[in-house]
């Protein structure tokens, strides 16, 4: 069965960066892919800050980021979440799945499944050791959700059509970490749930994290949004930019010419003497040409500059 999304009135979108340090070429393209869908369609645009592992994000970086955005033209509506500040949700969110029996304690550690399948985005399949009981003697550290042995799909409005097995292709995963903090997968759909978000333009990394969301919105009551899943850029060996592979920073004084090789990378096609216009021109240029079926329908892509 495919899960067909609920669309409100009014298109919400949003941008959800994690403040672990500055905004770099991937980010742009997933900011600035979500930002033209939502203003073409006459749309709002949220930023949401997700700190939720206060471990590794950082006050500083968050202020990097929204300078940055501001800087390439980008202008977000209403007030900015903080997952945060967020935590009163998240645990509501929990005991409501408690109170469906759908939430089990687990004493495993990441070594203890380590030798488990590889699953589809590479973490190991979680055996079902503590589904039914805890080991004897062992105490939960974390707390999963049991998932069902069911086929979940959904149409992508950039990939396609996407089916799923969670119990095959993920099993029971994880809400509520040993250190106490609530994972992304949870935080991510309370909050969107929060903000009324209805389109989720993002990169195509959290491609195979969607049933799972689409899974806690089912379980919780929540209004499955629109996806799309944009290409995410690589570099020549193949991996991520991320700041793991040490991606280079936006340059907050030249963003024309970034702004243009995100859009050659999002498949608009802009004019080679675009690179060198205003940051008015561009963004109007952009306005007006956006489309979502020019998009490369891949999961990645290598970065082209040609005709900066």
């Amino acid at each position: 069965m495919i899960i067909e999304p609920v669309i409100g009135a009014v298109y919400r979108g949003r941008f959800a960066p994690s403040p672990t340090g500055p905004l770099h070429f991937g980010s742009l393209v997933s900011a600035l892919g979500s930002y033209l869908d939502a203003k073409v369609h006459g749309g709002e645009w949220l930023v949401r800050i997700e700190d939720v592992d206060k471990l590794r994000c950082r006050p500083e970086h968050e202020a990097a980021i929204l300078r940055t955005l501001e800087r390439y033209g980008f202008r977000w509506d209403g007030a900015i979440m903080r997952q945060s500040e967020r935590t009163e949700a998240y645990r509501e969110a929990l005991e409501g799945l408690l109170r469906k029996a759908l939430i089990f304690g687990c004493s495993c550690t990441r070594k203890e499944i380590g030798d488990s399948t590889p699953g589809v985005d590479g973490a190991s399949i979680y055996p079902g050791i503590c589904r039914n009981s805890l080991p004897d003697g062992n105490k939960a550290r974390s707390c999963r959700i049991r998932v069902p042995d069911r086929d979940i799909s959904f149409v992508d409005e950039v990939q396609g059509v996407l089916t799923q097995n969670l119990a095959r292709d993920v099993g029971d995963f994880v809400v509520l970490r040993a250190d106490g903090l609530f994972t992304y997968q949870l935080a991510v759909v309370v909050d969107d749930a929060e903000q009324k978000v209805n389109h989720i333009v993002r990169g195509a990394d959290l491609l195979d994290s969607t049933p799972r969301q689409l899974f806690l919105q089912q379980s919780l009551g929540l209004p499955p949004p629109q996806y799309a899943h944009l290409p995410v850029a690589v570099n020549e060996a193949g991996k991520k930019l991320s700041k793991q592979t040490l991606a280079v920073p936006l340059i907050d004084e030249s963003p024309v010419p970034a702004l243009w090789q995100a859009l050659n990378f999002l498949g608009q096609h802009p004019p080679q003497e675009l690179g060198k216009a205003s940051l008015g021109e561009i963004w109007e240029w952009a306005m007006a040409h956006w489309s979502l079926s020019l998009v490369p329908k891949s999961r990645t892509a290598k970065i082209n500059s040609e005709g900066i």
